[in-house]
């Protein structure tokens, strides 16, 4: 063989070589594309072609008592531009969408164009109106009856027929068009009930884009109703005895069994406006005067007053005064060489300790706390429920009862004889929330601390006062004393009800500071026991915010038990008829 054959040979040989490894790699890569991985991949290329969404579930309603709707939804129509393929729009496109401009009141014209442009390059839809009246769409279709370019859904989104009513009770959702959840209220404390199960769908998209097939694979379930203690005739009467400007809460609850029958914190707001995405300045004057804060609940209080009644059960129980004690109220007391004065700078004169509730008289209750420990009368308030959550649904605050113990620990300093008679009269660091106050009101009536309940279906909790019947006994006696003779008597001209009462001015600052602001003023309390002629009692408890004195409470409190009444009259009549 010559030199030029051997070394023919020898480059045949290296090329086959070469070309055997590449058919060899690329056999190889196949074989791991193609077997090997093949089942991952033709899942991937189903992927490209099919899209699996889930389709929205109807959200359970939320009802009163008698079985109203506070919360539910409504059908919602969706007007979309289904583009079409063409470069251009033709002149009845143009025709149409110049009308649908009008009717749907489409004020961003370049952007819609813009949209319509770049939807026509994928065949997709342009969104016009989010929620279009029928009114509207009958005249779309009385003029371009079963145009191509017009698409019409439906949807469901939440609903609140009363508006405000309730709102921080029933709360509110997120937006409608992301993944609906509650975020307030009992939107958010039931929403595994509510929400529903959602469905699902797969589309079978073409390399554009768009949906050629589309197919249910499992359908969505509704959520599920919840029946709440609330009355909506008895809420709208509370909301309505309130004056535009006030700021506070209202509660009124049955105190044999818990259930709360209308519950106020105002300012309130509508949960309507969180159903569309909302900007950051509609956000933030949302938040002036905290409309979303639950006074009820989670707002503490100087309980001023109101605590009087426990300082007088303690001062009974512990025998440091008795039913027939008789004070002289010459408008202040001298202890430790400081005066602490009474409401009336002139002095009551000498008056029992009926009347010393009645006229909210300081000096008896001072006297009490000369002859009290703090701890003493801290034992007392835990008691009536003060100084601890009421174990409701809702998140609360527990407020603050003082003790030796309690000051030595958060400020560093021994307790003062001087801050128990403060104490005695429910000021210093005494706080409570309304719906404590409300459970203490009907402990005194009942005997028991009910928990307070919002769903008919929630258990009855009952916790017995260990107060004995005759402390009890006197301490109904002086509310009614409040109401015939002392500083709620405005309310006693209102027949048919029973009306056991208590009046409080809760001083926030320096009396020197009131000219200097309305945030300096007093908060305004009124609570009451009433029962409407054989009708179950009811306990009201109603605070205003730096109203300056609690005659602006008793205002609102004769307005609404006038409602009341009337309001049970109408309920009488229905009844014989």
């Amino acid at each position: 063989m010559s030199l030029e054959g051997t070394i023919f040979d020898r480059h045949y040989q290296r090329v086959s070589c070469i070309l055997a490894i590449i058919f060899f790699i690329i056999f190889a890569r196949l074989f791991h594309l193609q077997i090997y991985l093949g089942n991952e991949l033709q899942i991937r290329a189903q992927k490209n072609c099919i899209r699996t969404t889930k389709t929205p579930c109807i959200r359970g309603n939320i009802l009163d008592c008698n079985g109203k709707l506070l919360a539910t939804n409504r059908p919602v129509t969706k007007l979309y531009w289904q583009s079409s393929h063409n470069k251009n729009l033709s002149a009845d496109q143009l025709d149409l969408l110049s009308f649908l401009k009008k009717v749907c009141d489409i004020n961003e014209t370049e952007t819609l164009h813009e949209k319509i442009q770049y939807a026509k390059k994928y065949g997709k839809k342009v969104l016009l109106d989010s929620d279009i009246s029928f009114e509207h769409l009958s005249k779309i279709f009385e003029k371009f009856p079963d145009h191509p370019n017009i698409m019409i859904e439906k949807e469901i989104k939440r609903y609140y027929p009363y508006t405000m009513l309730a709102s921080h009770t029933i709360g509110y959702i997120s937006n409608i068009a992301l993944d609906t959840e509650g975020k307030m209220g009992l939107e958010k404390l039931f929403e595994t009930t509510l929400k529903g199960t959602k469905g699902q769908r797969i589309n079978l998209i073409n390399s554009t884009g768009s949906s050629i097939f589309e197919q249910e694979i499992k359908k969505s379930l509704i959520g599920n109703d919840i029946q709440t203690t609330l009355d909506v005739s008895l809420q709208m009467i509370a909301e309505q005895s309130f004056n535009n400007n006030q700021t506070g809460a209202m509660i009124l609850i049955d105190p044999e069994n818990g259930a709360i029958k209308a519950l106020v914190s105002r300012p309130s707001f509508d949960p309507s406006v969180f159903l569309s995405p909302i900007n950051s300045d509609k956000w933030l004057a949302l938040q002036e005067n905290k409309p979303f804060l639950n006074r009820v609940f989670n707002a503490c209080y100087p309980p001023a007053s109101i605590f009087k009644l426990v300082s007088l059960a303690a001062g009974l129980e512990l025998n440091i005064i008795s039913p027939e004690t008789i004070f002289e109220c010459n408008g202040y007391l001298k202890f430790h060489n400081l005066r602490y004065h009474c409401a009336k700078r002139s002095g009551h004169g000498f008056l029992t300790m009926h009347e010393a509730v009645a006229k909210s008289c300081n000096i008896p209750f001072y006297e009490i706390g000369k002859q009290i420990s703090i701890d003493d009368l801290a034992t007392y308030a835990l008691k009536f429920g003060l100084g601890q959550k009421t174990n409701t649904v809702f998140a609360e605050q527990a407020g603050l009862v003082p003790t030796r113990e309690w000051k030595y620990k958060k400020l560093g300093e021994p307790w003062w004889a001087g801050e128990t008679l403060h104490a005695s009269i429910g000021q210093g660091y005494l706080l409570v929330t309304p719906i404590q106050i409300a459970s203490m009101i009907g402990s005194i009536f009942k005997g028991y601390l009910v928990n307070p309940r919002i769903l008919t279906q929630e258990p009855i909790f009952l916790r017995p006062l260990s107060v004995s019947l005759s402390t009890r006994n006197f301490l109904k006696k002086s509310m009614k004393s409040v109401v015939t003779q002392g500083t709620g008597a405005r309310v006693n001209t209102i027949e048919d009800i029973k009306i056991y009462a208590k009046t409080g001015t809760a001083q926030v600052s320096k009396l020197g500071k009131r000219s200097l602001g309305k945030e300096h003023l007093e908060h305004a309390w009124f609570v009451a026991y009433i029962c409407f002629k054989e009708a179950p009692p009811l306990v009201l408890v109603l605070l205003i915010e730096h109203a300056g004195s609690s005659r602006a409470a008793t205002s609102v409190a004769k307005q609404f038990l006038s409602r009341y009444r009337t309001h049970m009259i109408k309920q009488e009549k229905s009844k014989k008829s």
